[in-house]
């Protein structure tokens, strides 16, 4: 029914990050109804929601896999597009299509109470941001930043508002800040202004950084406070050049987070059930994707382009 536009499909549509396989059909936030199932499906009947988001299956038989991070699966997990069939049988193709095969045990439960929508870019920047907020405990009481008010971040201001920290963007637009604001920061930081970001030096417990462009990480350390916590969740093309003394002096810790295991995504999904909480979108036509990843690229989407299947 509904499929969100993530930049890892333009960056795998394009083949910017390599390893494309062609033809590709990306496309890893989807929501729709079961319209089939196998002679041994348990878990779902037919006209019932469904969702699938970033993978679609693993070894199931690792560490990582029991405990519920299919993500890290030590053999490598199955991306929902472009990814290798375990048994070796082609590769994977996502969600800009009519209809999507996977097993049952990486289906997820869609609530029906939210505007599906809204829903759908859940299955990937709802469950990015929710795991690390979630990982290292954040609630009331922590001072939390977010880093770029993009697809990722407004889904981080949002979650971490609603688990009860204190939340501050930090962007280098002010523009934004009346945004980020009605999204539920309670503070906002303009990058580009010297005397703004002083004041904030050694003043935050997290730091989410969503950004996916080149910046410098050693910018934003400093606004950590004693044993705070960088996680990135974005990825930016150059590799990260942090002297370890930024780290040292603080015992700072900059850390990774990579989307979120079934177990997760289903827990999140039923989070924002239960809170309220979807993202912010703009329902596109199909034949308007191209268009879209333009104005991806420039930033001019609030918050998270989703395509009406329905026009395909």
């Amino acid at each position: 029914m509904y499929c969100g536009v993530c930049h890892s499909d333009l960056h795998t549509a394009r083949n910017e990050w390599g390893g494309t396989i062609y033809p590709c059909v990306p496309g890893h936030e989807i929501v729709g109804k079961v319209s089939a199932v196998g002679t041994h499906v348990t878990k779902f009947k037919v006209g019932e929601l469904a969702g699938i988001g970033c993978l679609v299956d693993s070894c199931r038989e690792c560490d990582n896999c029991k405990d519920g991070l299919e993500q890290y699966c030590s053999n490598g997990m199955v991306g929902t597009y472009n990814g290798q069939e375990k048994d070796g049988s082609g590769h994977t193709y996502g969600g800009y299509s009519k209809s999507i095969l996977a097993h049952e045990d990486f289906i997820l439960r869609i609530p029906d109470k939210l505007p599906l929508e809204g829903v759908a870019p859940l299955l990937c920047a709802g469950i990015t941001t929710y795991s690390p907020l979630r990982h290292w405990k954040i609630g009331k009481g922590h001072k939390v930043a977010v880093l770029g008010l993009g697809g990722l971040g407004h889904m981080g201001v949002k979650l971490a508002a609603s688990m009860g920290a204190e939340v501050t963007m930090l962007s280098h637009s002010p523009s934004k800040e009346k945004d980020a604001k009605r999204l539920g920061a309670h503070q906002f930081v303009l990058t580009s202004d010297e005397a703004q970001v002083k004041k904030y030096n050694g003043y935050f417990d997290f730091i989410l950084d969503t950004v996916s462009a080149d910046h410098d990480y050693n910018f934003y350390l400093k606004l950590l406070h004693t044993s705070g916590v960088m996680v990135c969740v974005g990825a930016p093309p150059s590799p990260a050049q942090i002297p370890v003394f930024n780290l040292i002096m603080g015992r700072k810790s900059f850390a990774g987070s990579l989307i979120g295991g079934i177990p997760e995504t289903q827990e999140m999904l039923d989070y924002c059930a239960e809170h309220n909480i979807v993202s912010d979108v703009e329902v596109i036509a199909m034949k308007d994707i191209n268009e879209a990843y333009e104005r991806m690229l420039k930033g001019d989407v609030r918050y998270r382009f989703v395509i009406d299947m329905a026009t395909l």
